[in-house]
């Protein structure tokens, strides 16, 4: 069933201005959903819809910070190949599952989740290279992409938050490419998993089609904005936004989880 609550102007304004924020987030740094899956459940979504909505709304945004990244010369389809396909299967597996997951442990675990990633993505040593170009693809480098869209397509079709920020410090680490080129790869590979997980939430009836299109066009504006400054200014200023936005999600999605 899709829920199509009545919107008073405030909410509206809220949900948009927070999508603006969010796709401004992702787009540089990753972690957007940290921000937009507790907005949404806090306008009163059950957790399916909202984890359904979330993917439409992020759907405008990362297209849009893929497609920039792709014009620039920063993601390589063809290279990413069998990392595409392994992240569009991971994550219509994972979005099965969620589905089987009741509403009460949703609101339990959705929270902890998110400040765990937070908390993961604030203390983990990414390594970073400013070496240019791709690494010679051989069958390790495949496996490895193979393995690394699984996990992370899997991730964000039961989830979501910080799966872009996990695709920068994973592909750094195993790649070694610069923080441009992770950065493209992450805003690319995030597109294929929201958008094959938002298939299968449409599927299953759990998308909120107002909140989700009103989100996410703002979304698609911040997201542009946001990739823009990505590559203008490089990863000198990738990396103290990056901290940045994962300290003050942390602090939010803590409050919201056990204070509030």
């Amino acid at each position: 069933m899709v829920i199509d609550p009545v919107l008073d102007m405030s909410l509206w304004i809220t949900l948009c201005s927070v999508g603006f924020v969010a796709g401004l987030i992702d787009a540089i740094a990753g972690g957007g959903g940290m921000l937009t899956v507790p907005t949404l459940l806090t306008s009163g979504l059950p957790p399916h819809v909202a984890l359904g909505t979330n993917k439409l709304a992020a759907s405008f945004g990362s297209f849009t910070a893929s497609f920039t990244f792709y014009r620039k010369n920063l993601f390589n389809p063809k290279y990413w190949r069998l990392a595409i396909i392994a992240t569009a299967i991971g994550a219509i597996l994972g979005t099965i599952i969620v589905n089987f997951l009741s509403v009460e442990f949703l609101d339990k675990y959705i929270p902890v989740l998110i400040v765990m990633t937070a908390i993961y993505t604030l203390f983990s040593k990414s390594v970073t290279s400013e070496i240019q170009g791709l690494p010679i693809k051989t069958i390790n480098i495949k496996v490895k992409q193979v393995v690394q869209g699984l996990i992370l397509g899997f991730y964000d079709g039961v989830a979501g938050p910080g799966t872009g920020a996990f695709w920068v410090s994973s592909s750094n680490a195993i790649y070694r490419i610069n923080i441009l080129l992770s950065s493209g790869l992450a805003r690319s590979t995030n597109f294929v998993s929201n958008f094959f997980s938002l298939l299968t939430f449409i599927y299953l009836g759990h998308v909120n089609f107002v909140l989700g299109i009103s989100m996410g066009i703002f979304i698609m504006l911040g997201a542009w904005v946001g990739a823009h400054w990505a590559i203008k200014f490089g990863s000198k200023f990738i990396r103290p936004v990056f901290i940045t936005v994962v300290i003050l999600m942390s602090i939010n999605l803590a409050y919201q989880a056990w204070l509030s």
